[in-house]
């Protein structure tokens, strides 16, 4: 529950973009800057929030978020001036920050590891609902009830949730011993987070989370509703609806991603490159397309393909998990949340300065423009991705030839580094 309001308030200026710039007066970019302070904020705290879910448990740091985040989100709620809904916004990412490498600890704590990629995707697909609760239900909010009342309310009940989480929680099972939670002098926090780095299942994590749930969320959090409004002429209702695709299409995706690659773990990274494939196709037809408004309906394909980008980046925490001790996998896990958000960043705040430069082109033609940011950051990402799943192979059949036990059994191809492959010695 708490991850789900961490999404909802997350995702809430997707719908509520336009009234934003209405209340405090301000253009694309500034409005682009909510989203990048609050996304900036998430990615610079997970390397922190890895460090206190392992020293004081996902229990104590989940209440915490959810005071975080009700609180911010109710100042929100009451700002009139640009400075202070930036300030609101920043709270709220630091509690937002703090949710998912704390849910994916708990996981950690309560099941078996054959188990952990199905649990985390459903949990992906669970915290939906605060997302499909952030599109056409705020939207109806707000035109009804109206922008303090509903923010108000929404931030006051996730305040009072953080008691209920911080009493009923558990870090581990009943009965079960807690790992010891240590505390990390600030002068090996940087040594600490250098030997994750180091660890190539890590830097593969870092980059498939980083190619893969951008997309979604930059389109999700703020400019897919202007983008199906401005460019593509919906109506507010009908442009919320097809939100709700990024949403729908995650919360259907992600059980069936996480059951199959619990059972065939080998399969992880291959799903995760088609993926990558399909949504370099999805906005290469999209950005492409003469005058740039495609058929609506091919617009609801190419979301419903983007929305699989979310159960795509769960891959990236289970190969953190695999690749990691339980006591260190908050900080692992935390590094690999990085790599999404620095994207969602980039991205999001490109976007915004790009819709100011292509103004002239019209509606159509200006988001043609600007969304090819997007596609820039998944080129570049795939590469990226491509290069440590390499490096990573090496490592994992190196470490099969010594004998080793492996998380995942693999088969040598052409393409591998297989020089880094030693072969054993005869018997």
């Amino acid at each position: 529950m708490v991850y789900v309001a961490a999404v909802f308030h997350r995702t809430s200026l997707g719908v509520a973009g336009p009234q934003a710039a209405e209340r405090f007066g301000v253009g694309p970019a500034a409005l682009g800057v909510f989203t990048v302070l609050q996304i900036g904020v998430y990615a610079a705290m997970q390397i922190p929030t890895g460090l206190l879910v392992d020293r004081f448990g996902p229990r104590r740091v989940l209440a915490v978020a959810a005071l975080l985040i009700g609180a911010g989100q109710m100042l929100f709620a009451l700002a009139e001036t640009y400075p202070l809904a930036l300030t609101a916004r920043a709270v709220l990412g630091c509690g937002d920050a703090m949710t998912w490498v704390s849910l994916l600890r708990l996981i950690a704590g309560h099941f078996p590891a054959r188990k952990y990629a199905v649990v985390v995707s459903v949990s992906a697909a669970l915290g939906g609902a605060g997302n499909l609760a952030s599109t056409v239900p705020l939207t109806m909010l707000l035109d009804n009830v109206g922008w303090t009342l509903t923010f108000l309310v929404a931030g006051g009940l996730t305040t009072a949730y953080a008691v209920l989480a911080g009493t009923r929680l558990r870090d581990v099972p009943a009965g079960a011993p807690a790992p010891a939670g240590e505390p990390v002098p600030l002068r090996a926090v940087g040594r600490s987070v250098a030997a994750a780095w180091r660890i190539p299942g890590t830097r593969l994590g870092f980059w498939v989370h980083f190619s893969t749930m951008f997309a979604p969320a930059v389109l999700g959090l703020l400019w897919g509703y202007p983008y199906l409004t401005e460019a593509q002429g919906l109506s507010p209702h009908v442009a919320s609806a097809m939100l709700g695709v990024l949403v729908l299409g995650a919360i259907v995706g992600g059980p069936l991603f996480g059951s199959l690659i619990g059972r065939r773990p080998e399969l992880r990274m291959p799903l995760v490159v088609g993926f990558l494939g399909g949504a370099v196709l999805t906005w290469a037809v999209l950005l492409g397309w003469p005058g740039g408004q495609p058929p609506i309906v091919l617009v609801a394909l190419a979301l419903v393909v983007l929305s699989l980008g979310g159960p795509a980046s769960t891959v990236a925490f289970a190969l953190a998990r695999d690749y990691n001790s339980l006591r260190t996998v908050g900080t692992a896990t935390g590094l690999v949340n990085v790599g999404g958000f620095t994207a969602t960043t980039i991205a999001a705040l490109s976007v915004g300065l790009l819709l100011e430069l292509a103004a002239p082109l019209g509606s159509a033609g200006k988001f043609q423009v600007a969304l090819s940011a997007i596609l820039l950051v998944l080129l570049f990402g795939t590469w990226r991705t491509a290069v440590w799943w390499r490096r990573a192979r090496a490592v994992v059949l190196a470490a099969a030839a010594r004998g080793e036990e492996v998380p995942v059994q693999l088969r040598a191809r052409r393409w591998d580094d297989l020089a880094a492959v030693p072969v054993p010695a005869a018997a």
